[in-house]
């Protein structure tokens, strides 16, 4: 089963909340209160996305986090890739693949064109569109 971790959930919960007011900054205990996602998590997440890019961090009293793009610009494969790394079905699929049978397998290319479409999947959903309830 293809599944992301509880993690990159979580992140993605945590970017969507920050995306309704996209020009805020915020505290982990903010996002904490508003997520119910518990604070080491959140400051953990907090940390790989501003790494990442994705947030930018101010210092001082009125410190905290924000969204370093504008929500329609930042994609969910973005999420994904500043939590999980490359993002591939199968271990030949990524950039730096290590499986010893690739050079004899036989299932190689179908392998890495369902993860390009699976890529490419992910690159056209934005974080303003995660934000948003289905209707």
């Amino acid at each position: 089963m293809f599944k992301i971790s509880k993690l990159t959930d979580y992140a993605t919960g945590v970017l969507s909340h920050m995306a309704h007011k996209p020009e805020a900054v915020y505290t982990a205990r903010d996002i904490t209160e508003k997520t119910h996602v518990n604070l080491p998590t959140v400051m953990k997440l907090l940390k790989l996305l501003n790494k990442s890019g994705l947030l930018d961090s101010h210092r001082g009293a009125s410190g905290g986090y924000s969204l370093a793009h504008k929500p329609n610009e930042i994609r969910l494969i973005n999420v994904i890739e500043a939590i999980e790394g490359d993002v591939g079905l199968t271990e030949c699929s990524v950039k730096d693949s290590h499986c010893s049978l690739e050079p004899v397998c036989n299932t190689r290319h179908n392998w890495q064109t369902i993860s390009n479409l699976l890529y490419d999947a992910l690159s056209q959903i934005t974080l303003a569109q995660m934000a948003q309830p289905l209707s």
